[in-house]
């Protein structure tokens, strides 16, 4: 299985106003429940309407379009990185999954996941 790590650094926020913001970015992951809406985008789109942000995070995901009817991608790829303390947050989209990790273990991510038998695209750091 293959893995890439995007360009951007991202943040983790919580806006204020429950209202989702007109961001144009490449990537931007939204989630709204009866009590938190929470956006997760490229730090340098950050909105002026957050009311909590945690940044210096960076994102993977698994290469390719994951069938419905694949299991065990994530936990496989959480397990590991959590036996090696390193915490995660999650994003699935209809494709794919993408996993963030704090900047200060990609290096020990990408050695993880590759001692495990994952590769990386090029692209990667």
């Amino acid at each position: 299985m293959m893995l890439e790590f995007l360009d951007p650094g991202f943040s983790i926020c919580k806006l204020t106003s429950g209202k989702i913001p007109d961001i144009r970015s490449e990537f931007m992951f939204f989630g709204r429940t009866d009590r938190e809406t929470s956006l997760v985008c490229p730090t340098a789109d950050v909105p002026d309407d957050v009311s909590e942000r945690n940044d210096g995070w960076r994102a993977f995901r698994v290469v390719g379009t994951l069938d419905f009817s694949l299991i065990g991608i994530l936990s496989g790829i959480t397990r590991i990185l959590a036996d090696n303390g390193i915490g995660v947050f999650v994003v699935s989209t209809f494709d794919t999954d993408y996993v963030l990790v704090k900047e200060q273990d990609v290096d020990m991510t990408i050695t993880s996941l590759s001692e495990a038998g994952y590769g990386w695209t090029e692209g990667r750091e």
